[in-house]
């Protein structure tokens, strides 16, 4: 059974950065992208960033361009989140997921599998 599993999530002050990790377990075929998500409380679940597994194809939310940058290393089956220049409202549980085939979008999906997520908090 794949298990996605994320870490690094914390609190940091405004400004800062952290570095998320999404490592994938389980998983008896090549998938095709692993992607972030996130949500904050009340809002719904918004696009952050996707990765192909092949690489080449790399897509990020227009609220993190500049700022974040996703990454893989395929030996490890991991994937991960590098967030600069926090600011308060990337405050949100953060979560990976993978998409096995191609069809539809990396924004959209659909997606096949989903970690439990990590909790990042930015203050002022």
């Amino acid at each position: 059974q794949v298990q996605l599993v994320e870490s690094g999530g914390g609190l940091v002050h405004a400004g800062g950065s952290l570095r998320l990790s999404c490592a994938a377990s389980g998983r008896e075929f090549t998938s095709y992208a692993m992607s972030w998500f996130r949500q904050a409380p009340g809002q719904r679940r918004e696009f952050v960033a996707s990765s192909a597994w092949s690489g080449g194809t790399i897509f990020y939310g227009d609220s993190v361009k500049g700022r974040f940058t996703i990454s893989r290393d395929n030996d490890k089956n991991t994937v991960y989140l590098q967030k600069n220049n926090l600011k308060p409202e990337d405050t949100a549980v953060y979560y990976c997921a993978e998409k096995v085939s191609v069809g539809g979008s990396h924004e959209d999906g659909p997606y096949d599998y989903w970690g439990r997520g990590t909790q990042v908090t930015v203050s002022l």
